[in-house]
């Protein structure tokens, strides 16, 4: 059978492109939808439909586009209710694709809207299952999205619907199966999923918690919710956008894709209506940056932190880009929702240093000059990284704050007394360290290359976890 995964590392996201004979689907696209309409050309096919696994949280889907683009039916599962035009599908409602056939699998539990697709190839054969968030690899789908968006829906209800629609309608699934999920390791939708992007459903069933079939529905719901994390504050946002529609892409680019000189973009310092917003890797960030920019690079998960660290998705957006990175900036803002940019920095950074405007910059550290200053027993370390991660393996001594929480516990930062910052490998902790510097706290260092380089040295670290806090 034709199937091409199509993984977007940043938001740690795949959508799923099916042909046959001329004809082609589209599973779950992200908003820039040319991507889509290329394969289809280059296999002289026309996009039939374009079928989403659920209203999606951690993304704006394409359906919109690319249903105007291509005039593509959009397909949901049952009990969707979409703001716009689609096929409101039935459980076990069949869709031909060429010779392929399509078959909806109603199973709520992460949404009530959720829906799994079996893919049966020319010759009737069962190929696999397009299981959007329901089934992830080693993971499934976190039920407490959709009670944002439906009153009275709980993640304990939620999470009922999602145990009985693994036992009733996934398990007895075929093992040969080939599991095609929406997302992979990094994605904010689950706890624990693994970074391979397929497998069986046999194994799947063999390996994966959720499919545990000792596992009681009370157990599971506890399992499940266990340890969860709060979602970003984004994600229901993007839910209600999927569900009402959004401005097209082309628009939001046009908008976007608009140089502003050096004597303009002066004006966005210190404006708390506009956000500079630095894409540049951190190592260049650190050498010189616009006063009150916030560093988010375009080398990692910059979409998924943009989303976690700016509340509002409509918030105004001043860029500055690394030389030919505007629009793709623009679009990987587009694909969470972040529309409201208002153009970039013409001639970057370096016409801004050209000019001799004001410049701020962050002194960093190596492991081993870290390993030096701990010789002061007195010496603060602050670890950026996840808890997890944190009780993983964290320096002795050292204070976890997450960086998706240093904003509201930032009165617990010392204002006088000099610290260290670090976290996996540099990039969270010089957003961390722009994020201090627009506080006007500066009595920091931070360490190049985190705990990846930390690790080669003699520092000691530990997993015991006490304290976690200043105060």
């Amino acid at each position: 059978m034709k199937i091409e995964q199509i993984y977007t590392g940043c938001i740690a996201h795949a959508a799923y492109y099916i042909e046959n004979k001329g004809e082609a689907a589209i599973f779950d696209p992200l908003r820039d939808v040319i991507p889509y309409m290329e394969k289809a050309k280059n296999d002289h096919a026309t996009i039939k439909y374009v079928f989403e696994t659920h209203f999606h949280a951690d993304f704006v889907s394409g359906h919109l586009d690319l249903a105007t683009k291509t005039n593509a039916k959009i397909v949901y599962g049952p009990t969707a209710k979409p703001g716009f035009e689609a096929i409101v599908a039935k459980d076990n409602q069949e869709f031909k694709v060429g010779d392929y056939t399509v078959k909806v699998i109603h199973t709520p539990g992460h949404t009530m809207e959720s829906t799994t697709y079996l893919l049966i190839d020319e010759t009737g054969k069962e190929h696999g299952i397009i299981s959007g968030d329901t089934l992830f690899i080693g993971d499934v789908g976190r039920p407490d999205l959709a009670q944002h968006v439906i009153p009275g829906l709980t993640e304990e209800i939620l999470a009922g619907h999602l145990y009985d629609s693994l036992r009733n309608k996934i398990m007895p699934l075929n093992d040969d199966l080939i599991v095609y999920p929406n997302h992979g390791a990094g994605s904010a939708c689950g706890k624990m999923m693994s970074k391979e992007t397929t497998d069986t459903l046999g194994n799947q069933k063999r390996t994966n918690y959720a499919l545990n079939p000792e596992l009681s529905k009370k157990e599971f719901i506890r399992v499940l919710l266990d340890g969860l994390m709060p979602p970003p504050a984004y994600f229901p946002k993007n839910v209600l956008l999927n569900i009402n529609g959004y401005e097209n892409l082309d628009s939001v680019l046009l908008k976007g894709y608009t140089a502003i000189p050096a004597n303009e973009f002066k004006d966005f310092i210190d404006n708390k209506e506009v956000l500079i917003l630095d894409c540049r890797d951190s190592e260049t960030f650190a050498k010189g940056f616009i006063p009150s920019s916030l560093n988010i690079g375009l080398e990692s998960n910059f979409a998924m932190w943009v989303g976690e660290l700016v509340p509002d998705i409509n918030h105004k957006i001043a860029l500055v880009c690394p030389k030919e990175k505007e629009k793709e900036a623009l679009i990987r803002l587009s694909r969470i929702g972040f529309d409201n940019s208002i153009g970039y920095l013409e001639g970057g950074f370096d016409e801004w240093a050209k000019e001799k405007r004001p410049i701020e910059k962050s002194i960093r550290i190596t492991a081993q000059e870290l390993f030096e200053r701990l010789k002061n027993p007195k010496t603060l370390v602050i670890d950026v990284r996840k808890k997890s991660e944190f009780e993983s393996e964290h320096i002795a001594g050292a204070i976890n704050i997450p960086l998706n929480q240093l904003e509201n516990r930032i009165n617990e930062i010392p204002k006088k007394e000099p610290f260290i910052l670090h976290c996996a490998g540099g990039y969270r902790s010089m957003i961390a360290s722009s994020i201090l510097k627009k506080h006007e706290i500066t009595n920091f260092v931070d360490v190049i290359g985190g705990i990846t380089e930390i690790s080669k040295t003699e520092i000691p670290v530990t997993d015991y976890v006490c304290p976690t806090t200043l105060l």
